[in-house]
């Protein structure tokens, strides 16, 4: 057998590629108090990031700048207590958004942008504005993706946009949602892609681009990949497994066009 000792392994060194908890150092049998202590303010902001009030009128105002006509709604969870307890209720609409969403649909639309707070109201303060200016010039180049009504969503788990979708009569729905935050990222906001939004669609059914963060994923690469996905399923009238984002390799088809034979 080889006697040659085993070679130094740089942990320390991870902790410049990644904000995961390692290489911490040991006090005893603890941590040092520093990791200590930034861990619990860590885990303070998540739990503060789930339980923040979310302000949708104020949404509402700053994607009225925007040039964008939006409406309001609403899950069946009454409060935020309900939305952590009952999940289901958070993905079906209340019967008076229903019914308003009802009266308010213009007539089929390519596209329909959903924003529900989800698990973190603050990942929506601090992005959904910036992705979506950035999505929309993205939407309207070139063969232009028709985009019909933005709706913000209060309690709001993903599947509430496929009901939302279906009452629109929209060809795809984008939900743009905060994800459930982690120690490193309290305000990651997620978009789920949705080709013929209707109750009852699964996870397998949609494509998720994730981790859009100051740390993660930048407004801009998110857009672009959403813009992508939305052309692309548009085009191949599907979403989900059966989507894979080579957004990286090549442009999306014009809307419309076949698959190759």
């Amino acid at each position: 057998m080889s006697d040659k000792p085993l070679p130094a392994r740089p942990t320390i060194d991870l902790r410049s590629f990644t904000p995961a908890r390692v290489a911490l150092g040991r006090s005893g049998a603890s941590v040092p108090t520093k990791p200590l202590l930034d861990f619990t303010l860590d885990h303070a902001r998540a739990r503060d990031a789930v339980h923040a009030v979310f302000d949708a009128p104020r949404l509402v105002a700053d994607l009225g700048a925007l040039g964008l006509a939006v409406v309001e709604a609403r899950s069946q969870a009454v409060d935020r207590r309900d939305y952590l307890r009952r999940p289901d209720l958070g993905r079906q609409l209340d019967s008076g958004s229903a019914e308003a969403l009802a009266r308010g649909a213009t007539g089929p639309a390519q596209l329909a942008i959903v924003i529900g707070d989800g698990l973190s109201a603050a990942a929506v303060d601090a992005h959904a504005v910036a992705l979506v200016a950035r999505l929309l010039p993205l939407l309207a180049a070139g063969d232009a993706v028709a985009l019909g009504h933005v709706v913000v969503a209060s309690g709001a788990r993903v599947a509430l946009g496929d009901e939302i979708g279906a009452i629109l009569g929209a060809r795809m729905v984008v939900m743009l949602i905060g994800e459930r935050p982690g120690l490193s990222a309290p305000d990651s906001l997620g978009a789920y892609l949705t080709f013929a939004p209707m109750p009852g669609r699964t996870d397998a059914e949609r494509n998720c681009v994730s981790n859009i963060h100051k740390a993660g994923l930048s407004h801009d690469e998110a857009a672009f990949k959403i813009a992508w996905l939305v052309r692309e399923g548009l085009a191949r009238e599907v979403t989900g497994v059966a989507l894979k984002d080579e957004s990286a390799d090549r442009a999306p088809r014009r809307i419309g066009t076949p698959l190759p034979e």
